[in-house]
């Protein structure tokens, strides 16, 4: 039976014709992708030239942020931050708008749920921010009222009072991010009891002459105004 062409014509024709009515769809996708990314591009420079005109890395370094960063191994760039965040954010905005173009729904549908999370990412990020600073400053004024009072263990007081916050904001970040929020809270109460714990033993085993002391000296004042 010889070979007819007349049987690929006809599947070849709509095979073009498809191609043909997709193809402005194609470009127009391409075309608004190319667009953000160059909006993103201009963005992420205007933050990061914004944030320099405001100092807010000089900021940083006097609360002592980027020290705790790179002790940590990482170096804190706040401007540099936000314009990722920005860029990042209006590329994910482009891509939306270009598969919703070329109609992929379901990609558009992730897109979307990823921009939705961005704020999350952001809070979290201010929490830990915030965590760091807070704890920066209970330290130095639990290490200060301690010398002040002329007690022993200064640097361990204090230390202890800056860890506890840094985990209790690292912890409230985690939340924010909705990673394991149930076992994040279990973890949380498990430790706030071991501290009591803890500090109930110590108290109670190394601190019970301390507090005879104490009683005595408080007992011997109320004496004494009578």
């Amino acid at each position: 039976m010889p070979f007819s062409y007349e049987v690929l014509q006809g599947p070849l024709l709509e095979l073009w014709n498809t191609i043909i009515a997709y193809l402005p769809n194609f470009i127009g996708a391409i075309v608004v992708f190319l667009i953000g990314l160059i909006v993103a591009s201009i963005l992420r420079s205007a933050v990061v030239k914004v944030v320099a005109l405001l100092r807010v890395d000089e900021f940083a370094k006097k609360l002592e942020l980027t020290q705790q960063f790179e002790r940590a191994g990482l170096r804190l760039h706040i401007g540099g931050l936000l314009g990722w965040i920005v860029k990042w954010f209006f590329i994910i905005v482009a891509l939306i708008a270009a598969t919703d173009i070329l109609g992929w729904e379901q990609v558009t549908d992730y897109l979307q749920q990823v921009v939705l999370f961005i704020p999350n990412v952001i809070v979290a990020v201010i929490i830990l921010l915030a965590g760091i600073l807070l704890g920066n400053f209970v330290q130095n004024v639990v290490k200060s009222a301690v010398e002040a009072a002329q007690l022993a263990s200064a640097e361990f007081l204090s230390g202890i009072a800056k860890w506890s916050i840094l985990i209790f904001g690292f912890m409230a970040a985690m939340v924010q991010l909705q990673i394991a929020p149930e076992l994040i809270r279990v973890l949380f109460t498990g430790l706030v009891a071991m501290l009591a714990l803890a500090g109930g033993l110590a108290f109670g085993l190394g601190g019970k002459e301390h507090a005879h002391q104490f009683l005595n000296r408080l007992k011997k004042d109320i004496s004494s105004e009578k």
